[in-house]
């Protein structure tokens, strides 16, 4: 379970990357990389959406626990 959502983790950040260079990437024609910077920016916003959904499921179904910070007093 933890790798998935360490895969994920991953992925999401690959796709803001993936954004960031292509919005440093100098070309001739500067209109031509804004599509490719926004679907780059969308799959990042919906591969975070999935995360967060794929956590909720997993919590509910019981394949995680939170463990929470102990507290001593």
């Amino acid at each position: 379970m933890k790798i998935i959502i360490v895969i994920m983790l991953l992925a999401v950040l690959a796709a803001l990357a993936g954004a960031g260079l292509l919005m440093l990437r100098k070309g001739r024609d500067p209109s031509s990389r804004n599509p490719a910077m926004a679907r780059a920016l969308a799959v990042r916003v919906g591969l975070s959406i999935a995360l967060f959904l794929f956590i909720l499921l997993a919590w509910s179904l019981g394949w995680i626990h939170p463990t929470g910070i102990p507290v001593s007093a």
